[in-house]
């Protein structure tokens, strides 16, 4: 293994579950507002396949506008959670870079782009949407779990440059979310297929479930996983 770890901040501090043979995938997977990467690593270990390396790396700490200016580890700054609220654009932009520093860093490593798959959870997942569509790398495939598309209107413009067009998509929603509605992750949904081929848009919503994950969604992602990043 080459390439230094300091040299991407987010990865100095990254819960990292390491394959038990060699590892010939990764899985980045960005936890929601107010978490960490440990939440969400646990998630990965009970799914995890044995040639894949998972990385969950923490966001930073900054005030938040939604929360009364709180500190609490954001991607970046939230004002508000439905469709027409105002956006941090240069605080999206910024995370965005940041996760793409972490996806160059694997590659330079010997894991080809398309052997990585982006994913996360709420704001976690509305950043890795964002920066899957504004990347060149191309990926193996997209994991969004109640989320959104962050700066929406600014797409299908946005993604001209993508690598990402023909990148299988896998976005999940709880049904009784009360802080994303579901019908903002069908939107999304909706939108998405707009700016990728729209074949490769999978969304599944599941009853009674609110802003969190369940067994059934987690065995619909390692399926995604498995398909996505076959052993080689």
């Amino acid at each position: 293994m080459c390439g230094n770890n300091m040299s991407v901040p987010l990865l100095a501090e990254a819960v990292t579950v390491s394959g038990t043979e060699k590892e010939t995938a990764v899985v980045i997977f960005l936890h929601g507002l107010g978490d960490t990467g440990h939440g969400w690593a646990d998630s990965m270990m009970s799914i995890r396949l044995p040639y894949i390396k998972y990385i969950c790396p923490h966001a930073p700490r900054i005030p938040v506008t939604l929360n009364m200016k709180m500190t609490m580890p954001s991607w970046f700054d939230l004002m508000g959670l439905s469709p027409e609220a105002p956006e941090d654009e240069a605080g999206i932009k910024r995370a965005a870079e940041n996760i793409k520093a972490i996806i160059d860093h694997e590659v330079k490593n010997g894991i080809p782009s398309n052997r990585i798959i982006l994913g996360g959870f709420s704001q976690g997942g509305a950043l890795s949407l964002y920066t899957a569509l504004t990347s060149q790398q191309q990926l193996a495939g997209v994991i969004g779990l109640s989320c959104w598309l962050p700066l929406h209107k600014t797409f299908p413009q946005a993604a001209s440059g993508s690598g990402n067009k023909g990148t299988p998509i896998l976005q999940c929603h709880g049904e009784m979310d009360p802080m994303i509605p579901v019908q903002f992750g069908a939107m999304t949904a909706e939108k998405l297929k707009t700016i990728v081929s729209p074949q490769n848009v999978t969304f599944r919503s599941y009853p009674g479930l609110m802003h969190s994950s369940c067994p059934q969604e987690m065995s619909a992602v390692k399926e995604f996983i498995e398909k996505q990043l076959p052993r080689v």
